[in-house]
């Protein structure tokens, strides 16, 4: 076995069994937060390093079919926009929760699209030019979009400043991102091999920071998982399911293609419920970010199943597909 082929078979099992180990390292982390928690200060770091890899699967290509059709980036969005937040509100009503948990879940549902959401339409097979997009505007858009929904729907003023959100997109999707694929274009003009070998092993790496992640953010929440009732879970796995579900629909029922409906998905149903636990302890009382962190938990465990699914229905690895994409 060649050292390529190596990689290739390192990236394929370890992508393989994704949803395992998430949810090895959640229970570990929770067994033994303390262990974890130190890796908190290096989230940014990690997950930088995740869309650095994403980069390097992007080309010029992807980005001008994404001008050619800029109408799904502009649904996507607003199902995200949409969808989100109408679900929380209707969670916290129909489910009775009290308000000073309830916004929580509705800071969830106003806040733009995660990074989690490029990383797990890349591992699904998704159109990952179009997810960063959307991520990027939904983004840029949330100073306005999530006081507006929050004030609607909670009757409760929040503040936070383009700038603070700026500089979240620029340094942990876009520079990344941008580098990725600017080296890409190098290997594949210099060095193809050493291109191929990227794309093979960048998925494993992937992985590795995300389960690095899940186990961070449990470590740090352990107290507020432990106790929180069976309800404000259930509304958890809901409002996620419900928003990935909705995603996929609206990029269905709007004619996308599958890639671009799986990226759809994903930027629907899985937010950015780091800034909704930042938010939930600066503005609110402090139970309110029970929910943010639940659901910072959970949707690395939906997530990673859902991009697993689309997988195991194209009925091959991550660095097969990568690879075919390298020949093009």
């Amino acid at each position: 076995m060649s050292n390529l082929q190596l990689l290739e078979r390192v990236g394929q099992v370890t992508s393989k069994y994704f949803v395992v180990w998430v949810l090895i390292a959640a229970a570990v982390a929770l067994y033994a937060p303390e262990t974890f928690v130190p890796i908190g200060d290096y989230i940014s770091i990690l997950l930088g390093i995740i869309m650095l890899g994403m980069g390097l699967t992007l080309t010029p290509a992807d980005f001008r079919r994404i001008l050619e059709r800029p109408r799904d980036v502009l649904i996507g969005a607003l199902a995200q926009w949409i969808a989100m937040p109408v679900i929380a509100y209707v969670l916290v009503v129909g489910l009775g929760l009290p308000w000073e948990i309830g916004v929580g879940l509705i800071l969830v549902g106003a806040a733009p699209g995660g990074t989690a959401s490029n990383v797990m339409t890349y591992l699904g097979r998704g159109d990952v030019a179009l997810s960063v997009t959307i991520t990027s505007l939904t983004t840029i858009a949330a100073p306005l979009v999530m006081p507006a929904w929050v004030v609607l729907l909670a009757g409760e003023q929040i503040s936070v400043t383009f700038a603070e959100m700026a500089e979240s997109i620029v340094l942990i999707v876009l520079i990344p991102v941008v580098a990725g694929l600017l080296l890409r274009l190098a290997l594949d003009k210099y060095a193809p091999t050493a291109a191929k070998a990227g794309l093979s092993i960048f998925p494993a790496i992937s992985v590795v920071a995300i389960v690095a992640i899940v186990a961070a953010v449990v470590g740090l929440n352990v107290e507020e998982i432990l106790t929180a009732s069976a309800v404000v879970f259930l509304a958890v796995v809901l409002h996620n399911g419900l928003g990935l579900g909705a995603g996929y629909g609206v990029g269905y029922l709007t004619g996308m293609t599958e890639d671009r409906a799986r990226a759809c998905a994903f930027e629907v149903g899985l937010q950015n419920s780091g800034l909704a636990v930042a938010l939930a302890v600066a503005f609110f009382d402090p139970v309110a970010a029970l929910i943010p962190a639940l659901f910072s938990v959970w949707h690395n465990v939906s997530g990673p199943a859902l991009a697993t699914v689309f997988t195991r229905i194209d009925g091959e690895s991550v660095s097969d597909y990568d690879a075919g994409i390298a020949s093009d």
